[in-house]
């Protein structure tokens, strides 16, 4: 088998924010995960959706004070996403609001990945369930316990 470079799964996110301004919070977070190894960033771009439903990207080197924390992350521009990816993302926006779509790598997961492909191991299925789901499932169970 050649020598070949392991990665981590790709996932990526679509946060959307109300309003026309981030306040960098989830930028802060997204940085700190960087920084500690958890994940790589690959792409980020800021798509705004105006009242009319009018799409626009937003420039993160020009638009600082727009973008909160999410300026610090300019540099993150791959190629991976394009307009059409923006033009996708925008269709899932509510008019008057801001999305960051990020595509990363979960670098935590390369040793993972590195040890099931060298013991022979193939992912034959994944899947993800949004925290949304999860915390909704929980609830749900303490609900059901609480009775």
């Amino acid at each position: 088998m050649p020598e070949t470079e392991v990665h981590g799964p790709i996932d990526f996110v679509l946060l959307e924010f109300t309003g026309d301004r981030l306040t960098g919070r989830a930028a802060e977070e997204v940085v700190s995960l960087m920084e500690r190894g958890i994940i790589h960033v690959y792409d980020v771009m800021i798509v705004g959706k105006d009242a009319d439903g009018a799409v626009y990207a937003v420039d993160l080197a020009e638009s600082s004070d727009r973008v909160g924390g999410f300026a610090e992350l300019d540099g993150a521009r791959t190629g991976l996403l394009a307009d059409d990816d923006l033009n996708e993302a925008a269709g899932a926006m509510q008019p008057g609001t801001l999305a960051a779509l990020i595509v990363y790598e979960n670098t935590w997961a390369i040793p993972f990945v590195a040890a099931a492909m060298e013991s022979g191991g193939t992912l034959i299925a994944g899947g993800r369930i949004p925290a949304e789901d999860v915390m909704e499932a929980l609830d749900a169970m303490e609900t059901v316990e609480a009775t």
